[in-house]
């Protein structure tokens, strides 16, 4: 068990390494995180389905590759817990949801095609929030995941079983997606890297649609440089989605290998703190501030009025969206089927399946979206919801003229209890306020550790913003508030390793 310790703790670039070099096989690597899914999962409740046969399959052609004297790639044989909300060929993917429940695509999303490409091993299929909609994974129609911080405590959502499998080394990296916050909150309160690419920046096509001008998948891991290694192998234009950018993969392995924020204009957003702000969580973002001023950066506070209706924006958008997307789910061409015994008409089936398919958090964006568009509401709800996105993406234009990133905490407070805000759509959705404005305007966003909250010992994360395509601005600036961090007090994860 020493053994698989060990390679556990390693980092993704530090695994890939000794595989070329032939210190580990891929074998070694993927046999030592499935014993550790078979010692901690049970508790944690990470994983949906583990694909262990296919798991190892991969792992073994990675070392066949590397004996045959192959050149392997830059994550070649190293682990990786999937989002099960992207297709994967012969593997379950459900959403999170019953409604989906044994449903077995017969191909894979772009993404997924990405990383086997790029000899990644997929040891599974995360839980998440039913069709990504939720900010603490307890809308899972198959149970919610434990933070391995403290597993009485909510791992984050939409994406909290990815975020679960890295801080409790279940796997060295992972991948989320992202429409209003859900690979940030994640990472945030559990200790880890999450970053939404620009929307556009990786592929779409094969990933289950919540808000389609909203949803963009990334990478989740527990350094910065690890996060830049995966987002490259992701990212790039893919003409099956009509929403890819063509254009190059901005730098961001070199940025995360070169991290320095000498010179850089940082702004601080005058409208992420005030009533609702965990104290300890303000702490630790202050603190950061000064030490991106010490490291060389010059400090801005800039003003972002808009920023305040991006909640009510977003919860009238993304509702909307989500009510057009989630109308395929019919009973009728795939996934569960419920009250087809012969006697009732197909809109009957539809309704009972859906019924007995979608959860009470589903219903409720699906019913607020369908109003939100109906006939004499559009204009006064939908309509006007896009143009205070107008004004969000206006306020970080003119923000941009003036400073390189943006920085902020990532949420207002640190990882909740199971159970409490289940009952309070309003509390839950607050998990979000800082997250939101990113995906409405398309810009990219990371979330990296910055210490533990001094009243409860949990995460605390520091969120890092870019213009759209600047995604390597980011990393430059997360891998220079890394190694700060770890020289003056330590990784929070790495060192002061949650026990399970």
């Amino acid at each position: 068990m020493t053994a698989n310790i060990n390679i556990i703790k390693l980092t993704a670039a530090e695994i890939a390494e000794k595989i070329a070099s032939g210190e580990l096989t891929a074998v070694e690597v993927t046999e030592a995180h499935l014993a550790r899914i078979d010692a901690v999962d049970e508790k944690v409740h990470a994983f949906l389905h583990v694909d262990r046969e296919g798991a190892l399959a991969q792992a073994r052609a990675v070392d066949e590759k590397r004996a045959r004297g192959e050149k392997l790639g830059p994550l070649a044989g190293v682990p990786l817990a999937l989002k099960d909300i992207f297709t994967t060929e012969g593997v379950p993917t459900t959403v999170g949801s019953k409604i989906l429940e044994g449903w077995i695509p017969p191909y894979d999303a772009t993404l997924t095609k990405r990383l086997k490409d790029a000899d990644v091993v997929i040891l599974g299929k995360t839980n998440m929030d039913e069709f990504a909609m939720g900010s603490s994974t307890e809308n899972s129609a198959y149970g919610p995941t434990g933070n391995p911080w403290d597993l009485t405590k909510i791992p984050g959502g939409s994406g909290g079983g990815s975020s679960a499998a890295l801080a409790s080394y279940e796997a060295p990296l992972a991948i989320g997606t992202d429409t209003g916050g859900s690979i940030r909150q994640p990472a945030a309160v559990t200790g880890t890297v999450g970053v939404k690419p620009t929307y556009g920046a990786v592929s779409r096509y094969g990933m289950v649609a919540f808000s389609s001008s909203l949803d963009q998948g990334g990478p989740c891991a527990r350094t910065v440089l690890d996060a830049a290694l995966l987002h490259e192998v992701i990212a790039g234009h893919d003409p099956l989605d009509s929403t890819s950018i063509d254009a190059p993969v901005p730098p961001v392995v070199e940025a995360a290998r070169n991290g320095s924020v000498e010179g850089m204009r940082v702004g601080v957003v005058k409208q992420f703190r005030g009533e609702g702000y965990q104290a300890g969580v303000l702490q630790r973002f202050d603190e950061s501030v000064e030490l991106l001023k010490e490291l060389g950066a010059e400090i801005v506070e800039v003003d972002c009025p808009s920023f305040d209706l991006a909640l009510a924006a977003y919860y009238l958008i993304a509702p909307s969206e989500c009510s057009s997307n989630l109308a395929r789910f019919d009973g009728l061409r795939y996934g569960r089927r419920a009250g087809d015994d012969g006697t009732r008409s197909a809109e009957d089936v539809t309704a009972l399946t859906r019924e007995a398919g979608f959860g009470p958090e589903v219903k409720r964006r699906v019913m607020l979206g369908t109003y939100a568009l109906s006939s004499g509401y559009y204009d006064a709800y939908y309509g006007s919801a896009q143009k205070v996105r107008t004004l969000i993406t206006r306020d970080f234009e003119k923000a941009f003229e003036q400073v390189d990133v943006l920085v902020s905490p990532t949420t207002p407070t640190t990882a909740f209890a199971i159970g409490e805000r289940a009952d309070d759509p309003m509390a839950m959705y607050l998990a979000d306020l800082c997250t939101i404005p990113t995906n409405l305007a398309g810009n990219a966003a990371m979330s990296l550790p910055c210490g533990l909250a001094p009243e409860d010992g949990l995460p605390v994360g520091l969120q890092i913003i870019a213009p759209a395509m600047k995604d390597d601005r980011l990393y430059k600036v997360g891998a220079a508030v890394e190694a700060a961090f770890h020289d003056r007090w330590g990784h929070p994860l790495l060192e002061e390793a949650p026990s399970l």
